[in-house]
């Protein structure tokens, strides 16, 4: 059973070339970004980014421009397994790969930002390579994923370590073209607090969290499950950010259900996936 389930996951985040993935990243000799003791192996392999992931999802979406363009050229409601795929495959090459393959993963991402422009439905103009649009996603991001792993990880990391993700993380960002990213948490929390005044719930943003929370495109059997991910996915948010996308939050509740039921099932998941192999979003590696 833990085999089957493992494997079922393991297909899901990475896609029918999973397995090819993952045996390019990790088997392919030569230098890597990141020593296997740095802090961002331990918070991209571990099973609190699917909650990470998932909440990063709904945070990103206040940016009115991120939202646009998401919507318009991501196709993430019509092929969201693919658009997981894809993503899971790029932190994994990262993380794990080779220097080469991590430069060649983030020129493709370069390329296809570079194309992604159009204009919002106020009328205002979008470019997905804009430095400002992809600090905003790259925060969200890197505070969505601290966040989860330190509170449903299996080793939380120290405050040392917190800065060190923060470090490594941007390491990634100026490989993808954002200017000056923040390299501890404390610079990580102010840019995240400098967006503020640009934030918003959109009509574009409102559908894209009826759509993960409430009509997720998941088997009938991953329901319960899944809805377990997505209430810690919005306990997990900023307090003003749940309450921008009008999603309710209740602390008893959390503390006495939801929280539990997030330590629950990412401790299934670490638990099938097979020994060594990273859990997290990074699975496709």
């Amino acid at each position: 059973m833990r085999r089957e389930l493992g494997e079922r996951l393991f297909a899901r985040v990475a896609g029918p070339d999973g397995p090819r993935n993952r045996a390019r990243i990790h088997g392919d000799p030569g230098p890597r970004w990141f020593a296997a003791d740095r802090p961002i192996r331990r918070v991209h392999g571990d099973a609190s980014m699917f909650i990470g992931g998932l909440s990063a999802l709904l945070l990103q979406s206040l940016h009115p421009l991120a939202m646009a363009a998401v919507a318009a050229h991501s196709g993430f409601r019509g092929d969201p397994w693919g658009r997981l795929q894809r993503t899971s495959t790029f932190l994994a090459t990262t993380t794990y790969g080779t220097a080469e393959l991590a430069e060649e993963a983030c020129a493709r991402v370069r390329a296809v930002h570079e194309g992604v422009r159009g204009v919002t439905a106020e009328g205002e103009p979008y470019h997905a390579a804009d430095p400002r649009l992809l600090g905003w996603v790259h925060v969200a991001e890197v505070d969505s994923f601290l966040r989860a792993h330190q509170r449903y990880g299996a080793r939380p990391l120290s405050p040392a370590g917190c800065d060190g993700y923060v470090r490594d993380a941007a390491r990634i960002a100026r490989e993808l073209g954002v200017v000056e990213p923040p390299t501890d948490r404390a610079e990580l929390v102010r840019r995240l607090d400098a967006y503020r005044p640009e934030l918003r719930a959109t009509a574009e943003a409102h559908r894209a969290a009826r759509f993960l929370l409430l009509h997720p495109p998941v088997p009938l059997p991953v329901r319960l499950p899944y809805a377990a991910l997505a209430a810690n996915a919005v306990s997990l948010l900023p307090a003003w950010a749940a309450r921008e996308l009008g999603l309710p939050r209740l602390p008893l509740v959390d503390a006495w259900c939801v929280r539990p039921l997030g330590h629950a099932v990412t401790s299934t998941v670490r638990w099938a996936m097979a020994p060594g192999r990273p859990t997290g979003a990074s699975a496709g590696g």
